[in-house]
């Protein structure tokens, strides 16, 4: 007889009741079928504007920023945030608009609610990524990423939020999230997008390193951190990293190397002048390394599922039906620029005149 079976079901510590937001769709849907399946929750909450496919969850129909969530939460026990508008081609300040609000309303529930825990996805974007970066960052390294209208912008507001949250109410338990590249189906991202593209842009004197978080692995440490095996602040990637030479090895496309002042100069003119949607910041993130050792879940026991290497062999599967222009999607067809922005195209297309030029002056 098992000991557990002479302790009286009164005694027996109850199974939490977990929700969970933007649940109809993505990141969102994908956890909720996982813990749908898991016998660690006694029920689980679906809540999203509107109802989605998965029928085993108890479904809650609300936009997360109407100031009425608390009351539709008073009975979870943790709740793990992950609606959110995070498509690169929505307008800045209507995305930031939104996923500020929906942050601020949960938490702010979530207290209101006493719900035990909270779970939010943010990124290791926020250590930011810089030439002199150790490889690999430590989980605790300062939050440096520099602030703008990118999706970045969104995450460090987001951790600012939290910080707030936690000394506002100090009962209120927040685990953040940082994954690195995510990688997997339906994901678009800088990163994504940046191996769409004939060329890979590189600026000399510092290579990249490559580090992937599979979306397979980052619903497992979701799963973690609502079952509160993991807490405080995650970061989640695969185990170490691809050097440059192996991604282009792997890839079979050839890198572009450019200066770094002429690169970053000529990125933020093409984005004040809308030809490109992301800030000239978010090319950092595809030539300097920002990789992170993920301590935390190694000390709990957790392994990736994925390696960098099988990640990004599924990155280049997935890209193959879409190539970026100036960072918008084409059809492969009508392609003929690059994913890194209009950067390298720009740059390549003046060296081009400026040979025609000089041949026809000789």
């Amino acid at each position: 007889m098992q000991s557990e079976d002479l302790v009286p079901t009164s005694k027996r510590p109850r199974q939490p009741v977990v929700a969970v937001t933007g649940a109809a769709s993505g990141i969102g849907r994908e956890l909720l079928a996982k813990l749908v399946s898991s016998a660690d929750f006694r029920r689980v909450v679906a809540i999203d504007e509107e109802r989605g496919d998965i029928r085993e969850a108890t479904w809650r129909v609300i936009d997360v920023r109407d100031p009425l969530l608390a009351n539709r939460i008073s009975d979870i026990d943790v709740l793990v945030h992950l609606a959110g508008d995070y498509a690169l081609d929505s307008d800045p300040v209507e995305r930031r608009a939104y996923n500020l609000r929906a942050a601020q309303t949960v938490l702010t529930a979530c207290a209101a609610a006493r719900v035990r825990r909270v779970v939010l996805v943010t990124s290791a974007m926020v250590y930011g990524a810089a030439p002199d970066n150790e490889v690999p960052l430590a989980e605790d390294a300062p939050v440096a990423a520099e602030p703008d209208t990118g999706l970045v912008g969104d995450h460090l507001e987001i951790e600012s939020l939290v910080r707030r949250s936690l000394r506002s109410h100090p009962g209120l338990e927040v685990t953040v999230v940082r994954p690195a590249a995510i990688v997997g189906p339906g994901i678009d991202t800088v990163i994504t997008r940046h191996f769409e593209s004939p060329r890979l842009l590189t600026v000399k004197g510092c290579m990249p390193r490559w580090q992937f978080c599979h979306l397979d692995d980052l619903i497992s440490v979701l799963e973690l951190a609502a079952r509160g095996v993991v807490t405080g602040v995650v970061a989640v990637g695969s185990d170490g990293w691809l050097e440059q030479e192996q991604v282009e090895e792997l890839s079979g496309i050839r890198r572009f190397e450019l200066p770094a002042g002429l690169t970053f100069g000529t990125a933020q003119r093409l984005h004040r002048l809308g030809i490109t949607p992301a800030p000239a910041t978010d090319l950092h993130y595809v030539v300097y390394p920002w990789v992170v050792d993920c301590v935390t879940l190694r000390e709990a026991g957790w392994k990736p599922a994925w390696t960098n290497e099988a990640a990004f062999r599924q990155l280049l599967e997935l890209r193959e039906d879409a190539t970026t222009v100036v960072g918008r999607r084409l059809p492969v067809k009508e392609a003929t620029l690059t994913a890194a922005g209009a950067t390298v195209a720009v740059i390549g297309t003046a060296a081009i005149v400026r040979q025609v030029r000089k041949k026809r002056r000789q």
